[in-house]
């Protein structure tokens, strides 16, 4: 398919086309359309966040990693994004790396270790 198709239309429509592809886990072809869309809104979180999901279900852990310390950086509460990145560097074989974002990403969402 060419670009031209995947730049057609409005952000909203390129938004749906994007959730399309990323259900029907087609999660390059999801990537490919949200590249554009984090280009042009950088500050949103919804369409980062979905580009990092495309990019950890496709196996671009890197490319994952990247998008959500942005995420990140810019909103460093978004417990979803936390717990990816912990998911994303486990995957990477970086696990002592992962620990504190997974430690932080369970206390957010009350899951409390037990403790003697």
């Amino acid at each position: 398919m060419s670009d031209t198709y995947y730049e057609f239309g409005t952000a909203a429509d390129r938004w749906d086309r994007a959730q399309m592809f990323f259900d029907a886990k087609e999660y390059l072809t999801a990537a490919r359309i949200l590249r554009g869309l984090v280009a042009e809104v950088p500050e949103q979180v919804a369409p980062r966040l979905l580009l990092a999901r495309a990019y950890y279900h496709s196996a671009q852990l890197r490319k994952a990693e990247t998008e959500l310390r942005a995420i990140l950086e810019r909103d460093p509460v978004e417990q979803y994004a936390r717990l990816m990145l912990g998911r994303a560097l486990e995957r990477q074989g970086r696990a002592a790396e992962a620990a504190p974002h997974l430690r932080m990403a369970a206390a957010m969402s009350g899951e409390f270790p037990d403790t003697v």
